[in-house]
């Protein structure tokens, strides 16, 4: 056993003092970060789509201009009442700031109507002190939604139609002209309302050199459409009250049930809390198909170099087996660490440099302390697991291009719990998660996917035991490949002869004419 530890050390030591080891590990982490931040940052940077309007109504463009005025305000007022207290909002908006504190969006938006036309009486919903505020407030509020004042403050103005989308108004726009300027890139699209939308669509259309970019289309033509099912319901004299009721859907109440068996309301932190898991699911199989790849590919250079004949001189060939798994174990618990910091990390500070004001901890959620544990116990028996395998592959093989062949059913095989992430990560607790819990090869995967549902005691139970099983076979499979195949020399050996040395007797090793 100390010769297999001086091994482990060996190996995990020689894994730290190399830079690409380093370089390797943090790869990851940089990637995802800037995954997650360059393409949010490419999307401030990219100006707002400028679109013009021919309107033959006379009035359904004036219509659609207004509603997205009190969209875009109701969003402002929205945000000054949710900021935290340290975010810099303009100077002139501070005491509507305080007076919008623990408002609903129903009366955000009665006060953002109201602040588009001052010249209307206050809804009686709106107490006197946030009228008077309000009304002070509304030329810097209005600056707010155009000009530099959009990307000034980003906290206040997040969420509004100018971050994306820029109504150019022209005094005399024809379609020839719009077609000129659309071909010298001048505007992103434009848009032809017909002489009467309330009674069809004929003349109306849409013009654009791109045909991915649909969000502009779907935007508009929303608010469109609003305005004319208004118009129509007023058109046949149908109360507005009336109208709403109509339209009102019946909305469902989700609800949960406590540990105790008794409902709570769903927070935002337990949607993200449940689709959590799926995240770490990823992360355990890059992280066991990593350590597992190690593990491959220095058995083989060590084997191509000659290196394991000096080492066999000294140590049996199940010593240096289980010592080399052990190190990288090590090495592989150490980038799993790093990568669980770092993780921790990005949740703590990327909703900050997004912009993003969450309304729960996500650090939190992330690192929950049954996600981590179930992560590190199911990363080291997937690793034992597939390490087993992957030590006698490599122990027959001379060069990395054989141990590809060798290797497919193993990678096709790891290909599987990707492909089941969402399945299980939907119904954690059906069927299909049940029963790839207790297939070997994939328990580790499945049983961190279930980690939000979560699985009954005996599940988690009957699975561990079931991989301890698993892996004490598949280690003791896999030194009777090594013993044998760490010696090998030529053209490694087909299926059916791995299956050979696998079933010999101990200290009876098969005839080879490559050994």
């Amino acid at each position: 056993m100390n010769s297999a530890i001086l091994v482990a050390v060996r190996e995990y030591m020689e894994n730290l003092r190399t830079v690409s080891f380093w370089i390797g590990m943090m790869i990851l982490p940089i990637i995802y970060t800037l995954a997650t931040l360059v393409p949010v940052w490419l999307e401030k940077t990219k100006p707002a789509l400028e679109y013009v309007v021919i309107d033959e109504s006379g009035w359904l463009a004036d219509s659609v201009e207004a509603q997205i005025k009190q969209e875009d305000l109701t969003q402002i007022l929205f945000n000054l009442s949710t900021l935290e207290p340290d975010l810099q909002v303009p100077p002139a908006l501070n005491g509507l700031r305080s007076e919008l504190k623990g408002l609903d969006i129903k009366t955000l938006n009665l006060c953002a109507a109201w602040m588009c036309d001052t010249t209307q009486e206050p809804p009686q919903e709106l107490d006197a002190a946030l009228v008077q505020t309000a009304r002070e407030s509304v030329p810097q509020a209005l600056a707010l939604l155009q000009g530099d004042d959009v990307k000034k403050y980003p906290q206040v103005t997040a969420g509004i139609s100018a971050e994306r989308f820029s109504l150019l108004k022209l005094p005399e726009a024809d379609q020839e002209t719009l077609t000129k300027m659309l071909a010298d890139e001048d505007i992103f699209a434009w848009f032809v309302i017909g002489p009467d939308p309330m009674t069809g669509d004929d003349g109306s259309k849409y013009v654009s050199r791109n045909l991915t970019e649909g969000d502009l289309l779907t935007w508009y033509s929303a608010r469109a459409s609003s305005q004319i099912r208004t118009r129509r319901l007023e058109k046949e004299n149908i109360d507005d009250q009336v109208a709403q009721w109509i339209q009102a859907p019946l909305q469902f109440t989700s609800r949960m049930l406590s540990d105790a068996g008794e409902e709570e309301a769903v927070q935002a932190r337990d949607r993200v809390r449940q689709w959590v898991p799926v995240a770490f699911v990823y992360l355990l199989w890059i992280s066991i198909f990593t350590a597992s790849q190690m593990l491959l590919t220095g058995t083989i250079e060590e084997k191509s170099n000659r290196l394991i004949e000096v080492l066999l001189s000294s140590i049996s060939p199940l010593q240096l087996m289980a010592g080399k798994v052990l190190g990288i174990a090590a090495t592989g618990m150490t980038m799993v660490g790093v990568w669980v910091l770092c993780a921790l990390g990005g949740a703590r500070f990327i909703p900050a440099l997004l912009g993003k004001n969450l309304d729960f901890n996500f650090a939190g959620v992330v690192g929950d302390p049954v996600y981590l544990i179930s992560f590190l116990i199911y990363f080291m028996l997937g690793y034992l697991f597939y390490a087993a395998i992957l030590v006698g592959i490599g122990s027959v093989c001379n060069t990395l291009k054989e141990a590809q062949n060798l290797m497919s059913p193993i990678i096709m095989m790891l290909f599987l719990p990707l492909m089941l992430m969402v399945p299980i990560g939907k119904d954690p607790n059906g069927l299909l998660a049940k029963v790839v819990s207790f297939i070997p090869p994939l328990t580790p995967f499945a049983m961190m996917n279930r980690a939000a549902g979560p699985p009954e005691q005996w599940e988690y139970v009957a699975t561990t035991l079931l991989m301890i099983i698993s892996i004490v076979f598949a280690f003791w499979a896999g030194a009777r490949v090594f013993r044998i195949g760490i010696l090998l020399t030529g053209k490694p050996p087909n299926l059916k002869e791995i299956l050979r040395w696998i079933k010999a007797p101990v200290g009876k090793i098969p005839e080879n004419p490559n050994i």
